[in-house]
């Protein structure tokens, strides 16, 4: 499986079977799975989405949204509960307009899944925490405990 480093954007190949191994990426070192939420830019957004081939979440946000900053410690939890089974990023429209135009996002926040460099799931609104663990769950990302 490959996986993007979110430091040096460095594409990884890793064995199905070492994932919950911790791995470290080849180039810079740095922990590929580490549990956290990434803030992308454009780039780094187009080269995770289109190389890992785990799902990969996606919060389109901004910094003045009151029900964006109500889902921001549900989408970290998830994230860090999930670290082996999808990549979470947010990506905040204001700074990466050109970005949220591409993917018509009109409403903010709004979640995006994609496997395989195509968008598989969508939803817009604040998701309370069990929402958002079964919307995740009937798209595939699953806990593996």
């Amino acid at each position: 499986m490959h996986l993007v480093c979110p430091k040096c954007l460095g594409v990884n190949r890793i064995s199905e079977e070492r994932i919950n191994e911790a791995p470290k990426c080849g180039k810079c070192s740095q922990g590929l799975l580490s549990g956290q939420v990434i803030d992308a830019n454009e780039e780094m957004f187009h080269k995770i989405v289109s190389r890992s081939d785990l799902p990969v979440i996606v919060d389109f946000w901004a910094s003045w949204c009151g029900p964006c900053k109500m889902m921001a410690p549900t989408f970290e939890k998830a994230a860090a509960n999930l670290k082996t089974q999808g990549i979470f990023l947010k990506v905040n429209t204001e700074t990466e307009q050109q970005l949220a135009a591409q993917f018509g996002i009109r409403s903010i926040p709004t979640l995006k899944l994609f496997k395989g460099n195509q968008k598989q799931a969508e939803v817009a609104g604040a998701l309370q925490e069990g929402q958002f663990m079964q919307w995740l769950s009937e798209n595939g990302v699953k806990s593996s405990s």
